[in-house]
């Protein structure tokens, strides 16, 4: 029964690592770093900020898909952000990718 736990808890621990990468990589695709990073501002905030900026807001999902949907100025600055339309970025990619930046720390 121990090994079976073991092996449950490596499978879980490797699909979560999975899924952060595979986020990861969406979020490399898709060009966000270009204006982007994880702790520090380029073009646009860090992710981490983005993160503690929306950090117990229940809409903020639907809003910052809408917002990378969409495009937008004037929350971080002057300097717009380009719209990524869906043939660019899928609705279930864009979902991830957003929920990744919301758990950066």
């Amino acid at each position: 029964m121990k090994s079976f736990h073991l092996f449950l808890a490596l499978g879980l621990s490797a699909a979560v690592v999975g899924q952060a990468v595979a986020t990861e990589a969406i979020v490399k695709k898709a060009r966000c770093v270009a204006c982007h990073a994880v702790d520090k501002k380029l073009v646009g905030p860090a992710y981490k900020d983005v993160a503690a900026k929306y950090r117990g807001d229940a809409e903020a999902l639907t809003r910052l898909a809408a917002k990378v949907r969409n495009g937008g100025s004037g929350v971080w600055g002057e300097i717009p952000m380009p719209p990524h339309p869906a043939d660019k970025l899928n609705d279930a990619d864009l979902k991830s990718a957003v929920e990744w930046v919301l758990s950066r720390e």
